[in-house]
Order: structure tokens, then C-alpha cells, then sequence
């Protein structure tokens, strides 16, 4: 037990790279999953963009390689977008964007030095309405990804698929709430049966099935193991309420007339993000939640898991405070929250991630790559 835990650097979106290391120091972890979203983005919840990823070059890489092996921090990139739903420029936009994180992964050593590319995949909800509608969001998703993953992989790369459904992508009339294809395991398997390469692969995150009433461990149990790369630590409370009572857990609470839901005397969403009885929490930090954290990463650990546990701060009473000392402190609950199943215990210290056995960072590659689009790969 060794793993090292890292920190999302979307707690941090006004900050900048620097800055980000030192709150990474002060709050106690060993790496970051650098967030690197557009900047002409149309998405304005939880993103950040903290390298330069217009113009980041060869030289960029070594230097930054360089930084974390002095700093004995390590890191991966990320963007979450809409890649085959919404407004069709965007979406391509959104494409050639994950193009160029893969190609930076690449220039910091890609798999050779554990940096992955974290992404969502989306979801196309018209197609989605047709009948057979999933089914039809599945070839979508092979005909756009099959080039990506190709990419991911001629270069060294593994892209990371995160299972948050996104159910506030759509608005409070729309009937359901999914909206990002690899929300679910079934949806995971089918996705790798159609695309059978190792370079993709997934980054867990236990809140968005305590939600649903699904045991993250027995997930963990019935995963492909060998494509669990990443571990978001972020928890969840669900809430047992008026509106669970009323709307119940199968569906999504639905919109209607404000007036006649008073009249019935029935509560109603505060918000498109408001749906599901649920308020997102950090384990240790405000109380408990509704993940047995101990019996999810001891799941982990029997499993063989030796990759990075990344904090994904969206706790209703950290981050979304907008209060940084509460954000820094929320961060620094969950590392002590995670570090006793994780870390080895020190002698007269305390649990302590054991800084000698990380590895150094191997250098980037002698040559530079070639920035490409989704037209280049077609």
C-alpha cells in the first residue's frame, strides 16, 4: 500500500500552475490531474485550464517533466466536454481539443510515466429519443472514437473515460438525466467490446453509483480491473427527504408548473443539478456520507489497485463554499480520511506516503509531435 493521492485541480480555476503546486503542497498529496479545459469552452461549471495548451511545445514538456521530478509531484491532464452530443461545432471543437491533451500526455511520457488523458465521452440526446436510441449513442461513439483511440495508442497514451452521468447537461424539462455514455458499467463493457484497444480505459468514481443505490465496491468486483487506471475520491450523501418521498429514485424529480406543484403541495427542483436527492460530500470532512469508504478502498487494495487516488473537491460544504481556506481543508480531511488504507504507517510518524518509492519521471520524447485534427485522423 503506497498509493500515491492526488488533488483536481478544479477547486482551482483563478489560480495559476504555480500556484496550484503550492496548494498542492499545503494540502499533503503527491500529484495533481491537471485540468486543461477550452478556454472558448461553452461549459462553465467545475473547469479550469492550468497549461497553455495552444502552444505547448517539446521544450514545454522537459521542462515541466524536469519541475515535477524536483518537486516530486506527479500529474495527468484532463478536459470533461461533450464529445459526440450538443451543437455539432462544438462537439468537433471539443474533439480536436482531446486530440491535443493526448498529444501532450505524449511529450510528458504518456504510459511510460503514467500520465493519461482524462475525458467524458457525452451523450447525443437526439439520437438518444429515437428508438433504440442507446444503442444508436454506442456507434456513434465507435465511429468517433475508434481515430481517437487509435491516436491514444500509436502515441503511447491511455484515455480515461469518467462515469459522471452529467445529469444537469439538459434542462429541468427534459425527461431524463443521461447524458454521458460511460455513466454506466454495462455501457464501459460495451464500449470496450466494440473498441478492444488498451488505450482506453476508465477513471472511477464511486459518488455517481452511491447515488443510483449501487455499491461502488461490488462495481469495483465486477469491473475489467485491467481498465480501471484512476480513482476520483468524492462522496455523496443521498438524501432521504420530501422530494425523495414524493418523486422517488427511479427517475429524475420532473418539471412542471411551479404554481400547480404548490397547489399539490409538492416539492420541485431547485436547478437542473437538483434532481436526484443527493448533496456531493469529501469522506472525513462534515460528517459522514453514503460510501463505506473503508470497505471501497480495501476492495481497491485487494484488487491490486496501485494507481493514483485523485481528489475531485465538489463538496457542497468545501469547494462549492467559494471559500478557499474551506476548499484547502476539505482537501486535507480527505487525504487523512484515505491515508491510513492507503499509506504504510511510520513508525512514531504516523501514515505517510513513502516518497522513495516513487519512480522518476522518464524524459520526453527526442522529437517533437505534430499537433492533428479529427479531419488528419479521417
Amino acid at each position: 500500500m503506497n498509493n500515491p493521492i492526488w488533488v483536481m485541480t478544479s477547486a482551482f480555476p483563478k489560480l495559476s500552475f504555480d500556484q496550484v503546486v503550492e496548494k498542492v503542497r499545503e494540502i499533503g498529496a503527491q500529484g495533481m490531474e491537471l485540468c486543461v479545459f477550452r478556454r472558448d469552452g461553452t461549459r462553465r461549471d467545475h473547469v479550469a485550464t492550468h497549461i497553455d495548451y495552444e502552444d505547448f511545445k517539446l521544450d514545454d514538456a522537459k521542462k515541466l517533466i524536469d519541475r515535477l521530478n524536483a518537486e516530486k509531484l506527479r500529474i495527468s491532464i484532463g478536459a470533461y466536454d461533450n464529445m459526440i452530443g450538443g451543437d455539432e461545432a462544438e462537439r468537433i471543437k471539443n474533439q480536436n481539443h482531446i486530440l491535443k491533451l493526448i498529444r501532450i500526455a505524449a511529450l510528458l511520457g504518456g504510459d511510460r510515466n503514467d500520465v493519461v488523458c482524462g475525458t467524458f465521452v457525452g451523450y447525443n440526446n437526439q439520437l438518444g429519443r429515437e428508438e433504440n436510441g442507446f444503442m444508436k449513442n454506442l456507434e456513434l461513439y465507435q465511429k468517433v472514437f475508434t481515430p481517437i483511440v487509435k491516436y491514444a495508442e500509436d502515441l503511447g497514451v491511455t484515455l480515461c473515460y469518467e462515469n459522471c452521468p452529467m445529469e444537469g447537461w439538459q434542462p429541468l424539462s427534459a425527461t431524463d438525466t443521461y447524458n454521458n455514455l460511460p455513466c454506466t458499467l454495462a455501457a464501459r463493457k460495451l464500449m470496450y467490446a466494440m473498441i478492444p484497444s488498451k488505450a482506453h480505459a476508465e477513471t472511477y468514481d464511486p459518488s455517481h453509483d452511491a447515488w443510483q443505490h449501487i455499491n461502488p465496491s461490488d462495481v469495483i468486483k465486477a469491473s475489467d480491473f485491467s481498465r480501471i487506471r484512476r480513482i476520483h475520491i468524492k462522496g455523496t450523501r443521498n438524501r432521504y427527504d420530501s422530494a425523495a418521498i414524493h418523486w422517488g429514485r427511479l427517475f429524475p424529480m420532473q418539471n412542471v408548473c411551479p404554481k400547480l406543484a404548490k397547489k399539490a403541495g409538492i416539492p420541485v427542483s431547485s436547478c437542473e443539478w437538483d434532481r436526484h436527492h443527493y448533496d456531493p460530500r469529501l469522506p472525513g470532512f462534515g460528517g459522514s456520507d453514503s460510501i463505506d469508504w473503508a470497505e471501497f478502498l480495501e476492495t481497491l487494495n485487494a484488487k491490486g489497485y496501485q494507481y493514483p487516488y485523485v481528489i475531485e473537491n465538489e463538496g457542497c460544504n468545501s469547494s462549492h463554499t467559494g471559500n478557499m481556506g474551506a476548499t484547502i481543508q476539505g482537501f486535507q480531511a480527505t487525504v487523512l480520511n484515505t491515508a491510513p488504507v492507503v499509506w504504510p504507517l511510520v513508525k512514531d510518524k504516523g501514515y505517510f506516503f513513502d516518497t522513495a518509492k516513487l519512480p522518476k519521471m522518464k524524459a520526453a520524447p527526442r522529437k517533437d509531435i505534430p499537433v492533428v485534427t479529427m479531419d488528419d485522423l479521417q
